[in-house]
């Protein structure tokens, strides 16, 4: 099994990069590094003001002029509008697109466009962008899209008639672990689809093992009522204590998806120890339901069919 360091990441001058989900954590740490290798960086934030704060912060490392561009996932009109500002921004050329903005656990809410909140916004939102940027990602050089998965949809299930908990009981976990699985699926499918089409942009699949990100602490504040919450929270300071990494080693299984040359069209890469949770980047084997070439047609139909999207490649 080949595995990889921060060392491997090579250089990047003159590579334009767009990373959702860019103002805190994995996203950050992913835009920083990639700004110090001299990459064009653009951070495609739902928060403003904290979107502002972390391109002041990636400004200080970079060679190249970082850029922010207003991106709610949770919106479908928010990212056709993100696109244009992309194409305004670069000329219509991007070389990478990371997929990385998430919720975890959150509360029964829906998307500006009725969706559950975690399906809508962690896989419909970062497919439409996808589909939609596509054009631009042609044009790239070497040209990949990086998606994050996570530990938690090996317990996940995509219900492709219900998906939406409309007529089944909502759970936070199981709607977080629904919507990284369908996030493994897509990634897989993609590829599968560039391939079949004979195009050069590769789709490429990640995930940070146990990483101590503010999304730990959002899924504790989320649990029952107030004892169970504060019960949550202890629990997952102690995890993030004894078994965490930090986010500058978890954000490399995404980092080297996005940059080494010897990765390929397809891989899923997340830490290689302790059952995934922890180590340096290796490529690492796929869910069965994310390899499962049905679950794949389903949920590119579904997909489409939701976000009124076309897929591309068609």
């Amino acid at each position: 099994m080949k595995t990889w360091t921060a060392a491997d990441i090579p250089d990047q001058p003159g590579r334009t990069v767009l990373v959702t989900g860019a103002n805190s954590g994995l996203g950050l740490q992913t835009a920083l590094v990639l700004a110090g290798k001299g990459a064009r960086v653009l951070l495609a934030c739902r928060n403003t003001e904290r979107g502002e704060q972390a391109l002041r912060t990636v400004a200080a490392a970079a060679a190249s002029r970082p850029e922010l561009v207003a991106l709610d996932l949770a919106d479908l009109a928010s990212v056709r509008a993100a696109v244009a500002r992309v194409g305004e921004l670069t000329g219509g050329v991007l070389d990478v697109l990371i997929n990385n903005a998430g919720l975890m656990a959150a509360p029964q809410a829906r998307t500006k466009d009725g969706f559950e909140l975690q399906f809508g916004t962690n896989h419909l939102g970062h497919a439409a962008l996808t589909w939609l940027l596509m054009p631009a990602l042609r044009r790239g050089t070497h040209a990949r899209v990086v998606t994050l998965s996570s530990l938690a949809a090996t317990g996940g299930r995509v219900d492709f008639d219900d998906p939406n908990f409309e007529h089944r009981r909502y759970n936070p976990a199981a709607a977080y672990a629904q919507s990284k699985l369908a996030n493994q699926i897509f990634a897989l499918e993609l590829d599968r689809r560039l391939r079949a089409a004979g195009d050069a942009v590769l789709s490429v699949a990640a995930h940070p093992g146990y990483t101590a990100t503010n999304l730990s602490s959002t899924m504790s504040k989320a649990q029952g009522n107030t004892v169970v919450r504060a019960v949550m929270g202890g629990v997952t300071a102690l995890g993030d204590l004894l078994l965490a990494q930090s986010v500058r080693t978890g954000a490399l299984p995404s980092l080297i998806a996005a940059t080494a040359p010897d990765v390929n069209g397809g891989d899923y890469l997340g830490p290689r120890l302790f059952g995934g949770m922890r180590g340096d980047p290796a490529v690492v084997r796929p869910l069965r339901a994310a390899l499962d070439r049905d679950n794949g047609a389903r949920l590119w139909e579904l997909t489409a069919k939701l976000t009124d999207v076309t897929p591309d490649p068609a």
